[in-house]
């Protein structure tokens, strides 16, 4: 018996915003999923999060590397924006969207002092997150391409 073939999506419209995640990693599933959970909002659509192995990326403009590298953040609307934020800034988008009393901390994290240190922890929770809790080897990330 063969197994069914994984869905694939292409852009289009959302009517929602997505955040694009590693599937295969266990941390990064555990904690968007966490995530999620608290930036819960009864007065809009929460946030879809998307494993990038069920989609076709190249209609996204994004790349295996990238996903694998880092979280994605698509807005709610059709098509693909003409800069697709990830990483520390797609995390920024995520609160920001999420609404009081998040918000702030989302603006705050886009101030230039404040975002570069944003990403060295981020840059430094993925390089170890099949170290972290909930981790595990397939949460590696790949080796960088030379």
């Amino acid at each position: 018996m063969t197994p069914a073939p994984t869905p694939s999506i292409r852009a289009g419209h959302r009517d929602r915003p997505w955040v694009i995640i590693d599937g295969d990693c266990a941390f990064c599933s555990s904690s968007t999923s966490w995530l999620a959970d608290r930036l819960h909002r009864t007065d809009r659509p929460d946030v879809q999060r998307v494993p990038y192995q069920f989609l076709e990326l190249e209609t996204f403009g994004l790349s295996v590397e990238r996903t694998r590298r880092e979280l994605i953040w698509l807005p709610a609307g059709d098509g693909v924006p003409p800069q697709v934020p990830g990483g520390a800034d797609a995390f920024a988008a995520w609160l920001s969207y999420a609404g009081r009393p998040y918000a702030m901390l989302g603006r705050l994290i886009t101030l230039p002092v404040i975002n570069s240190l944003a990403w060295f922890v981020y840059r430094l929770v993925a390089a170890n997150r099949q170290r972290l809790p909930g981790g595990t080897p397939a949460c590696a990330m790949p080796p960088a391409q030379e």
